[in-house]
């Protein structure tokens, strides 16, 4: 009977806690659970795969932690809301990615049979389930390349962190065959990209190599590793390798081998969202000293 009662009591001031919780669109929610994108919830509504409290979901229609919701008739779990004294928590981890290794594994569709295949194994795939189902990456590096990588399973915060990278100096470690000239160096900061945009690049320096390859360390504020790779390539520079060695205050560290991956702590997610910040020097010089050690690695 006293089990019954304090079981009551814990219920009932858990079903006050949500009930006060401001409402949010369906598709919102399930981003920010990580269970799909805001477009895909709402394909998932307009097919007829989302319920809330029993009945079918609707285009609009907005939920609190208090309603029950159902994916293809299993329950979706809801987190806790957050408040100012604790805020909902949204893990973010920073990846240390091969090239060519997924991040994120991208299903392929086979037109023959008409059956989605998943590649190999993804870096993402690693990260313990609890930590979301569906992970998003921001600003990713090409395939091709790699380095320092950040993923979420909050939708929600990927669009803040995506509008923030567009702001944040980054540092890329470029591996080319033979030395360029000082024409190509100069074509390399005018930083103007195929599409007629220009990328703000602060700087391209040599950073030695063996061989007949040389590495160069740029620096460019809001550049993708695409647009790296381009810029080089309209030089007539022959790219091997493109690597992400910091973002932000964010440096890819020695200490965390390729393959594996790190939760941001807070001071590091509050750091990189502000992102009108000028970047700390020291970590401009910390990251070139770890330079070499990603090349070796390389």
């Amino acid at each position: 009977m006293a089990r019954a009662q304090t079981r009551g009591r814990r219920d009932g001031l858990r079903h006050a806690k949500t009930s006060h919780a401001e409402p949010e669109r369906l598709q919102k929610v399930l981003s920010q659970l990580g269970l799909a994108s805001r477009r895909e919830a709402e394909a998932w509504i307009r097919a007829g795969r989302l319920t809330v409290n029993g009945q079918p979901a609707t285009l609009g229609v907005r939920v609190t932690p208090a309603d029950k919701l159902q994916l293809d008739g299993r329950p979706v779990r809801q987190r806790e809301p957050g408040n100012a004294e604790k805020p909902r928590k949204a893990p973010v981890f920073l990846c240390h990615r091969s090239p060519g290794e997924y991040l994120i594994a991208r299903p392929i569709l086979n037109e023959a049979t008409a059956r989605v295949a998943v590649p190999e194994t993804a870096l993402a795939d690693r990260i313990p389930r609890r930590a979301g189902r569906r992970f998003i990456a921001i600003s990713p590096m090409p395939r091709i390349d790699g380095g320092l990588e950040l993923v979420t399973a909050d939708g929600e915060l990927a669009a803040r962190l995506q509008r923030a990278a567009h702001h944040l100096d980054s540092e890329f470690s470029v591996r080319v065959r033979g030395e360029l000239p000082d024409s190509a160096l100069q074509g390399i900061l005018d930083g103007i990209l195929d599409r007629g945009g220009r990328l703000e690049v602060e700087s391209c320096e040599p950073g030695g190599g063996e061989g007949a390859n040389r590495w160069y360390t740029l620096t460019a504020r809001g550049g993708s590793g695409k647009d790296v790779r381009q810029l080089f390539e309209r030089q007539g520079a022959l790219v091997s390798r493109v690597l992400r060695v910091r973002m932000g205050t964010l440096i890819l560290d020695r200490h965390l081998a390729r393959g594996r991956f790190r939760e941001l702590s807070g001071e590091e997610l509050a750091g990189l969202m502000a992102s009108d910040t000028p970047t700390r020097a020291r970590g401009s010089d910390r990251s070139r000293r770890l330079i070499g050690s990603a090349r070796r690695s390389g």
